[in-house]
């Protein structure tokens, strides 16, 4: 008998194997389907373990001399190789991103032995190696299969990351239900609803519903901006953070209603409400809340008794801006919440209580908007937005800080998981439209640009005037599109299948720059508008967004938050060296005066100041405070004798700043409030399109055994 020669040349690494010479990848001998491109990317990377492989290598050798996307290619062969290892970007147990640079095989490999095997002549194996292989496989299916039965009547049932799982409506009233915390036998829910005020009135009060019943309590009779909610350990009482201006601050009322007792008052506004979520201890020593602390004026994390009002501040982690969701484990005496290290990137903590030390758990991009335990506090559940309007659910294992997607929820918000395996979510809508207001006919009602049940917002009208730049979810992804002014000959700019948004026009109107996400990172593409061909901003910062055209086509304005700090920036309109602009944090949104002559920006965290940077030869200088401007400024647009701008506090109204008088007059009132980011004057001066809330409406689902 012949012995095979040249045997495969495998490599193994965890449970993977991989034939680099017949392009094959099998997991615990399974062979998985992956081939092409992806399986020629990981192939490189094995061969150089540990090694950083650049991208321009990458093409050298898989796309030499050959006209292709090779960013698009190459960032989907990367996406397909850790969707079949399981691997994470955030967390990389086998291919490691290195921004600007290349990828690196970070898991340890190893050669595989490959036994020889007797054939005969005509290459068919010996007939007892059959029946032996044969009688084997029997065995193993035997065994594995007693194992595994075995395996699941021991151990906790854990959902994989695509499996679907049902989402229960537990309510389904009109307005807005928010915030739920389940009390401590997984009975009740409490929760913060808007949709019962008198007529005149609007805000939160506090409700409790209990699991398959329609009975609803009302807790409080207090209208308020906001409402998170904690039960006692002993289900008796709740305590609950209530922002109401003066009345602001941490309560506790009997589980079935009665008198309040305020233990502190907090200095958290409607503008942080996001960062009011309060947790109870098990032992119930502790109620752990954020409050605005004297260290930058930034949220932090406190502990109150409730018996004595005795306060401490946790240990903070070095470079943590808001501290944020505190949320005590169900059964220990473990404090999770978020530190927000930029405006986009956060890092998940864990602490012991009292006088722990913080340790980082996992680092995760994009807004949070909420944190829970598990049931049997193993992991970490929370929601982070993918953009500014849509979230998802993601995982994080307490041992290993592994993080995983759990795609059976999407655009849903706060997490609240039950001791007895249920999940809570908060789960709706807030519908945005485009409208468009004449400015010298106040009196005629605004009209609806371009209607669609989907969200649409962020306009930007062409430099001449006769075509509008949008984002639209009208495909199912938030992207961005151009049409006439009335609507007309509408397309799409962006990549169907990426998250966009944030258009601006070029000085000539050809071009429109727009942000995208890719791979939990923002980048910024410019797409000529007649051959909708985007190509990426190529500069030496990562994580850019907001991109803003200079008046003179040159330059590129946009923030970057990858020192840990949200900055300004800019480069040349064509690609290069990045230039920091802003000397401080947290600064964003530059804009150009129509002249040319003036940088506008924000800065801020709490209140925001309108600040601006005179260009002397084409250069930045002499940053300086604009006298005068409102500090309660969000939403805002320029013009040539002044700025139009929306009030954090009167979210309908349009107003102006006259630069000459520096007076603030009111232009109009909107049906609903503004939304989302600036909006847009008209080249003429006449017209004024905007983002308004179109529809708002959320409810409260569970997810019957979750874990």
């Amino acid at each position: 008998m012949a012995e095979i020669q040249s045997p495969p040349r495998l490599i193994r690494f965890g449970a993977f194997e991989a034939d680099l010479r017949t392009g094959e990848l099998r997991k615990d001998g399974v062979k998985l389907k992956f081939s092409g491109q992806p399986f020629q990317v990981l192939a490189i990377l094995l061969e150089h373990p540990g090694e950083v492989v650049t991208r321009e290598e990458l093409q050298k050798r898989l796309w030499p001399d050959t006209f292709v996307d090779v960013e698009r290619n190459l960032n989907t062969a990367i996406n397909k190789i850790r969707e079949v290892l399981g691997d994470s970007a955030e967390n990389p147990q086998f291919v490691e991103t290195l921004p600007r640079k290349g990828y690196r095989f970070v898991a340890v490999v190893e050669p595989a032995s490959v036994s020889t095997m007797p054939v005969r002549s005509d290459g068919e194996p010996g007939a007892h190696r059959s029946y032996f292989k044969i009688w084997g496989l029997l065995l193993a299916i035997v065994l594995i299969t007693v194992g595994v039965l075995a395996y699941r009547q021991r151990s906790p049932k854990h959902q994989p990351e695509n499996e679907v799982l049902n989402l229960v409506p537990f309510t389904a009233l009109p307005g807005k239900e928010l915030n739920p915390a389940y009390s401590p036998d997984g009975s009740r829910i409490a929760f913060a609803w808007n949709g019962d005020q008198p007529a005149g009135t609007q805000g939160f009060d506090l409700y409790v519903k209990g699991i398959n019943s329609e009975t609803l309590l009302r807790i409080s009779q207090h209208p308020s901006d906001w409402i998170n909610a904690a039960w006692s350990p002993d289900g008796t009482q709740i305590a609950f953070h209530r922002i109401a201006g003066p009345d602001t601050g941490i309560f506790i009322v009997p589980a079935l209603g009665g008198p309040e007792r305020k233990i502190r008052s907090t200095q958290i506004s409607s503008g942080w409400a996001w960062t009011s979520s309060i947790s109870w201890s098990s032992d119930g020593k502790w109620i752990a809340f954020s409050d605005i602390g004297e260290d930058r004026g930034l949220p932090r994390i406190y502990l109150i008794s409730p018996e004595t009002s005795e306060i401490q501040r946790i240990r903070s982690a070095p470079d943590c801006l808001p501290e944020t969701m505190p949320a005590f484990s169900h059964k220990g005496n473990h404090l999770a919440y978020w530190c927000a290290q930029s405006f986009n990137e956060y890092a998940l903590y864990t602490l012991t209580i009292p006088d722990g030390t913080p340790k980082m758990l996992s680092v995760s991009p994009g807004f949070k908007l909420g944190l829970t335990w598990s049931a049997d506090d193993q992991a970490l559940i929370y929601a982070t937005s993918i953009t500014g309007y849509s979230s998802e659910l993601r995982e994080v294992n307490i041992a290993n800080g592994s993080v995983k997607h759990l795609f059976f929820a999407r655009n849903v918000e706060s997490p609240t998981a039950s001791p007895n395996g249920y999940l809570a979510l908060v789960a709706g809508f807030d519908r945005q439209s485009i409208r468009r207001k004449d400015l010298l006919h106040l009196d005629s009602p605004s009209v609806e640009f371009l209607p669609s049940t989907q969200r649409q917002h962020d306009p930007d009208y062409s430099p001449d005037g006769t075509q509008v730049a949008f984002v639209s979810e009208r495909n199912g992804v938030s992207g961005v599109w151009v049409s006439d002014k009335d609507g007309r000959n509408l397309v799409r700019i962006s990549n169907p299948r990426d998250w966009s948004g944030s258009p601006s026009w070029s000085p000539a109107g050809k071009r429109i720059a727009y942000d995208s996400r890719h791979l939990d990172q923002w980048e910024i593409y410019v797409a000529d508008v007649d051959e909708r061909t985007p190509r990426k901003l190529d500069t030496d910062l990562s994580n850019i967004y907001a991109p803003r055209w200079s008046r003179d086509g040159k330059w590129i304005y946009f923030g970057s938050a990858q020192s840990g700090i949200q900055r300004i920036y800019r480069c040349p309109s064509s690609g290069g060296h990045a230039v920091l602009l802003s000397k401080d944090a947290n600064a964003f949104g530059a804009r150009e005066s129509l002249d040319g002559s003036t940088i506008y920006f924000m800065q801020g965290a709490e209140e925001l100041e309108l600040k601006k940077l005179d260009l002397i030869q084409g250069a930045p200088a002499h940053e300086a405070a604009v006298e005068g401007f409102p500090l309660t400024a969000a939403r805002w647009t320029i013009a040539a004798q002044g700025i139009y701008f929306v009030p954090v506090d009167s979210p309908k109204s349009l107003q102006f700043f006259d630069f000459a008088t520096r007076r603030v007059r009111r232009v109009f009132e909107a049906e609903k409030p503004f939304c989302c980011n600036s909006p847009s004057l008209s080249p003429d001066s006449r017209w004024m399109m905007y983002s308004q809330i179109a529809e708002e409406n959320t409810d409260i689902m569970l997810v019957e055994q979750f874990r």
